[in-house]
């Protein structure tokens, strides 16, 4: 058996390539078992020693288009999320419709008063019995993680919160709870200490079940910046104009008018849309 080539993380690790790795990530862009056959021969043939994995991605990716733009932008969803950018705002936005999805109400951006000073919270999401304060770290690089020092800065400052709203008579009877999300990794030392001092994090791929990537797919929350009809120009006027989610273009397809689209275009996009958002 011939041994598999050393290729290169984002992170500048080296790790062996992993054929059964890309098969599942194919898979959950939609692709059948006979485009996952073909797209993984492929690329294990074309593949050599220092490869990263960015390449590997990009060729996947273009082989995926190919054949349906929706199961590109499904493969694309860890880059689309990153390209939420240049401000977090829009990442903001994105996780404040997560919680949305999970059954809560959602503010994004307030600032509120703790025991010692005020604070800016990037989303809070309530329910008659639960509130969560949620601090978003959006990173715009596969290589940047989130280390200790975030969950240690986020714990004092929820607790701060946390002292004030428990004397307040609205919160009476309320549980409250820390957050961080990142749409990138935390280290071990950062998910060690968030699991003892009880903060929640949630990462691209973590909790296992309960992450941002799962939790987009299971909602179909996928980011505007997936589609793959779009330029990267296009993308950025709408989240300029508020549009974060590809449902959201559903009630706001006068949008893509301004775009100077034409009908067959943006037909097009609408069709990546529904095939991203709708019920398969």
């Amino acid at each position: 058996m011939n041994q598999l080539p050393i290729i290169q993380k984002a992170s500048g690790e080296e790790q062996p390539f992993d054929p059964e790795k890309l098969k599942h990530s194919l898979q959950r862009s939609g692709a059948n078992s006979q485009i996952i056959e073909e797209v993984t021969k492929d690329i294990t043939q074309w593949v050599q020693p220092g490869t990263s994995t960015k390449q590997i991605y990009t060729r996947a990716f273009r082989l995926l288009r190919k054949r349906r733009r929706g199961m590109a932008a499904r493969y694309s969803l860890k880059k689309a999320i990153m390209e939420l950018g240049p401000s977090g705002y829009p990442f903001e936005q994105f996780v404040g419709h997560i919680f949305k999805c999970k059954g809560f109400d959602v503010q994004v951006g307030q600032t509120v008063n703790g025991q010692c000073v005020t604070h800016e919270v990037d989303v809070i999401a309530s329910n008659h019995e639960n509130q969560h304060l949620v601090e978003c770290k959006y990173h715009n690089s596969q290589g940047k993680f989130s280390s200790v020092q975030v969950p240690l800065y986020i714990r004092s400052r929820v607790n701060d919160i946390i002292e004030t709203r428990k004397a307040q008579p609205e919160y009476k009877d309320f549980t409250f709870h820390g957050w961080v999300v990142t749409n990138t990794r935390f280290t071990s030392d950062a998910m060690a200490y968030g699991k003892c001092s009880g903060l929640n994090l949630m990462s691209w791929d973590y909790p296992e079940n309960d992450s941002l990537k799962v939790l987009t797919e299971k909602y179909r929350a996928f980011p505007i910046t997936a589609l793959t009809q779009l330029t990267k120009a296009h993308k950025q006027f709408l989240l300029k104009k508020g549009v974060v989610l590809c449902g959201e273009l559903k009630q706001k397809t006068e949008l893509l008018y301004t775009l100077q689209l034409s009908e067959k275009k943006i037909a097009r996009v609408m069709d990546e849309v529904r095939d991203l958002c709708d019920d398969q």
